[in-house]
């Protein structure tokens, strides 16, 4: 059941931060807990964990939660660069250097896999532990060889036209209401969630606020949402790359989950993710639940998080 507080929008209090040239805004709970970075995708923003917040910092973490840049509260990037290690420095700057961790536990799915992989590899010895759901890969022919490696042809329409088209489909989307009717689709008719998963039963919502309204309403802003795009151009075109993304196999010990009502993701994400970190927890399969684990399935993950990372010595 979805409950009133899960799609506040000041459920918690914002923070604003520039140390890297923008002002990004993140949440932060339970100072003085084990540093726990969760890291959205897209099309999504820091609300997709509001769910998992509290549970989290109740078992013992600082629960930090950022906007990326171009996304919900943050600034759209000064550069323009909106790809994963432009993603994976602003991280780092953020709770490295203005928070002054050390050492981290990070988590994220979708874009936000990308991101804390990269962070993991980037900055040697800042990362403790990964927690990654539902995310892209590196792919390695040889050893995924059989796999199904590959989502529905008719999942990757949207991937196509923001990475290669990405001018003209901001162009088409040009009231908050058409940005936002776009997003919502993600959450509803394309099937990247499990069934009704963002679609409450009547009565849940005691001020009858639709949930898929509360995760698009972000989007309606015109230049954010053509910045969220660059992810997608990063792969097709180098230039819209800050540098190269660090994704490879990696030795962080890593919790492994995985929603598998998602449409969008590779249809074997378990026995891949595997494959690239071999020091891993699981891989777990999280029935009734897809691409948007924290929200889909929140008393998993916050349990499956706090038993693999509370003991962590991140500082």
């Amino acid at each position: 059941m979805i409950a009133t507080l899960d799609v506040d929008p000041s459920r918690f209090e914002v923070h604003r931060a520039a140390p890297r040239g923008f002002a990004q805004a993140y949440v932060r709970e339970g100072a003085g807990g084990i540093p726990l970075v969760l890291v959205h995708g897209w099309p999504e923003t820091k609300r997709i964990y509001w769910r998992v917040v509290t549970p989290l910092a109740a078992a013992g973490f600082e629960v930090i939660v950022p906007d990326l840049r171009g996304f919900g509260d943050s600034d759209v990037g000064p550069d323009r660069f909106h790809d994963v290690a432009a993603h994976s420095r602003d991280l780092h700057a953020l709770v490295h250097d203005h928070l002054g961790h050390d050492r981290v536990v990070l988590a994220g799915g979708d874009l936000g896999g990308p991101v804390v992989q990269d962070a993991s590899l980037r900055f040697p010895g800042w990362v403790d532990r990964l927690v990654l759901f539902n995310s892209p890969l590196p792919y390695d022919r040889s050893t995924m060889a059989g796999l199904r490696t590959r989502p529905a042809r008719e999942a990757g329409d949207y991937f196509l036209r923001q990475g290669t088209d990405a001018d003209a489909l901001a162009a088409e989307l040009d009231t908050p209401a058409r940005r936002r009717r776009y997003i919502a689709t993600f959450y509803t008719s394309r099937f990247w969630a499990h069934p009704g998963a963002f679609l409450p039963a009547e009565g849940d919502l005691a001020r009858g606020t639709p949930v898929v309204d509360f995760h698009t309403e972000p989007f309606g802003d015109g230049a954010r949402l053509r910045a969220s795009f660059g992810g997608y151009e990063s792969v097709f075109d180098e230039h819209a790359r800050s540098e190269a993304a660090l994704l490879a196999p990696n030795p962080t010990p890593t919790l492994i989950l995985f929603g598998p009502s998602d449409h969008v993701i590779y249809p074997d994400f378990d026995r891949m993710a595997a494959l690239v970190f071999p020091d891993h927890v699981g891989p777990f399969i999280v029935r009734d639940c897809g691409h948007f684990v924290p929200w889909e399935a929140p008393e998993v993950f916050a349990g499956a998080v706090t038993t693999f990372a509370g003991r962590s010595t991140g500082g």
